[in-house]
């Protein structure tokens, strides 16, 4: 295993792409907390006080996304120059050879995490620190981590489930959309009101009328179910991220460990069946 792990991390920081999407992730992060403060800078007389915290995690929900980009580009170099091939051939086992790629996937993704955290750091001259306190951000740093361990446990198993490197790279992607665009429908079902804003306008302006229920609004089981589902996700868990609203810490640290462990488990599973001749 210290062998497959070191020649890993040998191509990994020779690996173009790799710093391409380091380089990128830096730049989004530090171009959008720019943008947040000028929003801050423009609506300073509104009333509204702005914090770091209110752009800082923004960009959560990309992480998946490059974890997607990397891991299928990087693991699909690996068939087609016939690497995979060449360390069974030496002896490794199939485990071991799963697990050393990825564990470099899951390094990859840490870095692109640290670049995220090291771009969004421009905006303090400007907005100050964090206003969550140490512990409220320690813990939304530990649910980052998680969560990309469940992104990076997924990606690894399509990357290796295919052969052809653009193969891997688009359902990769198409997955990640798939996922983002699954918890955002049910995260904005969450987001709707229960009851519905009674303004009314008409020709002589706007008159205000009693509230009435939200026909859209979901409650009960519905709703616990809706809930738990957007924590299962790890798309889920980063757009609660990026709104600051990781409710269920616990729950959500589990939800990330259950879906890397269920993942990782399927693909050694998958791994160990594939024909690689």
């Amino acid at each position: 295993m210290n062998n497959l792990l070191s020649a890993n991390f040998a191509r990994l920081w020779k690996d173009k792409v790799f710093w391409l999407c380091l380089a990128a992730l830096l730049a989004c992060s530090a171009g959008s907390m720019l943008s947040g403060c000028r929003q801050a800078a423009v609506n300073a007389g509104s009333g509204f006080a702005y914090y770091l915290d209110h752009f800082y995690f923004n960009l959560a929900p990309l992480l998946g996304l490059f974890c997607a980009v990397f891991a299928s580009l990087f693991l699909g170099t690996e068939y087609s120059d016939g690497t995979v091939r060449n360390k069974l051939v030496v002896g490794h086992s199939r485990a071991a050879v799963y697990l050393a790629d990825l564990l470099v996937c899951f390094a990859a993704a840490l870095l692109f995490m640290a670049a995220w955290l090291a771009g969004g750091l421009v905006g303090i001259p400007a907005l100050g620190g964090w206003k969550l306190g140490a512990a409220a951000l320690a813990l939304y740093l530990l649910l980052a981590i998680l969560f990309l361990a469940a992104f990076t446990a997924i990606f690894t198993w399509v990357g290796t489930a295919f052969t052809s490197k653009a193969a891997g790279a688009v359902v990769s992607l198409l997955l990640f959309l798939g996922l983002l665009v699954c918890a955002s429908m049910l995260y904005n079902r969450l987001s709707e009101p229960e009851m519905l804003s009674g303004v009314v306008i008409t020709a002589e302006g706007m008159t205000m009328g009693e509230p009435t229920p939200n026909p859209d609004y979901i409650s009960g089981g519905l709703r616990s179910a809706y809930e738990f589902l957007v924590d299962l996700l790890p798309s889920g868990q980063s757009i609660l991220m990026a709104n600051l609203e990781l409710a269920h810490p616990v729950r959500e640290a589990l939800c990330s460990v259950f879906v890397t462990a269920a993942a990782v488990l399927g693909g050694l599973w998958a791994f160990r069946k594939k024909d690689l001749k």
